[in-house]
Order: C-alpha cells, then structure tokens, then sequence
C-alpha cells in the first residue's frame, strides 16, 4: 500500500464529510457535525504525518481508532435522520475503504 493512495482517498472522504457536515441541522453543528468534522481533520492529519514519520504504527492505529468513531457517528446521524440511506452507504463504505488501507499500511510496517 502505497501512503499517498490513502492519503488522496481520505481527503477526498474528508471533503464529502465537510460538505454534508455544513448540511446537518443548526442544533447539531456544534455537536455531531463539529466532532465529525475535527474527527475527519485529524484523521487526514495523521496519515499525512504517517507518511512522513519514521514511527508509523502508533499514528496508524490511531487512524484506524478514528475510522471507527466516525463510523459509530455515522450511523447515529442514520438513526436520526441527519443523511438518508445511500448516503450512510456510501461513507461506510469509504470509511471500510480507508480501513482497509490503513491496515495494509500498518502490515507492511511490520514486514
């Protein structure tokens, strides 16, 4: 797994996340939408420092820790009615993509 694929990938995801945030209701915006957002930011934060740090496995798990918030969050704003059925699919699957690039980035770590 090359880094800068993940790093494209999430900030692409990171720029969907941003515009639907700025779309969630005004009471949520400083609740959910704000967390996802910071969430989404770190996240793009610490692949970019992965890809230039010697020590890539602990900013890699904390990735993977922060592609499962986002996840949970997610699937409370399902819930809630805050984004509909194929745009809760699509993050989760672009979630699960990062995911699983992030994990083939931490296995080549121990190689």
């Amino acid at each position: 797994m090359k880094p800068p694929q993940l790093l494209e990938h999430w900030y692409k995801t990171t720029d969907w996340i941003l515009d639907k945030c700025d779309r969630f209701p005004k009471q949520t915006r400083f609740t959910i939408a704000g967390r996802m957002a910071d969430l989404a930011i770190t996240t793009l934060e610490l692949i970019t420092e992965a890809a230039y740090s010697k020590e890539k496995r602990a900013l890699l798990t904390t990735v993977n820790l922060n592609l499962e918030k986002l996840r949970l969050l997610f699937r409370l704003c399902f819930d809630r009615h805050y984004i509909g059925p194929s745009q809760y699919e699509f993050i989760q699957s672009e979630i699960n993509t990062a995911g699983r690039m992030c994990g083939g980035w931490l296995k080549s770590c121990n190689a």
